[in-house]
């Protein structure tokens, strides 16, 4: 049974760069493809980032140009590099592995715990 953790959120200001984590154990995800979303209060769980299998990537529009997502199968761990954040950015950052369905719903067979990143302005 697959696990996905998360970590590297906290509160920081806006400009400022973050780095989150994905550690995976338990089984294999490197062929598969594995992403990033978010879910700030109130709002429904959206897509940010993917990467697959082959290292193509696939951006939110909101992020496009800001986040780098990447991936060391090595490692078993996917990454999420935050640039000039934004207030707008808050929210609990989840990593997910092998979708169901299309890459940009938030329908995966594997969740992380999550992680709580705030952008104070």
């Amino acid at each position: 049974q697959g696990q996905l953790v998360a970590s590297g959120g906290g509160l920081v200001q806006s400009v400022v760069s973050l780095s989150l984590s994905c550690a995976t154990s338990g089984r294999t995800f490197s062929p598969y493809t594995i992403g990033w979303f978010r879910q700030a209060p109130g709002k429904e769980r959206e897509f940010v980032a993917v990467i697959a299998s082959g290292g193509n990537t696939y951006y939110a529009i909101s992020v496009k140009g800001r986040f780098t997502i990447s991936r060391d199968n090595a490692k078993n761990t996917l990454y999420l590099q935050m640039n000039s954040l934004k207030s707008e950015d808050t929210a609990v950052y989840y990593c997910a592995a092998i979708p169901r369905r299309e890459w940009t719903r938030p329908d995966y067979a594997y969740w992380g715990q999550g992680t709580q990143v705030t952008v104070s302005s």
